[in-house]
């Protein structure tokens, strides 16, 4: 049996999160490295370890991911703009294989990224 990731963990509440928002299909999180002002992570409770790893049944799942980075970006006053990211793989930016979308906003953001 696979070692739980650290979002699993905070899932089942054995590590403490600033918890944003949570329902019966993710959690939103924010990250305690914020790279921008507002800095939130939308975690599936599915663990899918990455997009690329992420199956047909998965679709619902991922439409919700990013219509909640929308609503949270509502919820906190980003009408100028905000990303989504997600990180695929450690070239990618990957450090936790449990697919998540990054919610960056509260400045302007430069292109291109990294």
């Amino acid at each position: 049996m696979s070692e739980s990731t650290l979002f699993e963990k905070i899932l089942a509440r054995e590590i403490p999160a600033s918890i944003e928002y949570e329902d019966e299909h993710c959690i939103v999180i924010h990250d305690i490295d914020p790279q921008a002002p507002v800095h939130c992570l939308i975690i599936p409770k599915k663990p899918i370890p990455r997009i690329a790893e992420a199956e047909s049944g998965d679709q619902s799942t991922l439409g919700h991911l990013l219509l909640t980075a929308a609503a949270i970006a509502k919820k906190l006053h980003l009408a100028e703009g905000f990303r989504i990211v997600i990180n695929n793989g450690s070239d990618g930016g990957e450090t936790v294989p449990h697919l998540h979308v990054h919610l960056l906003g509260g400045r302007s953001l430069e292109w291109p990224p990294g």
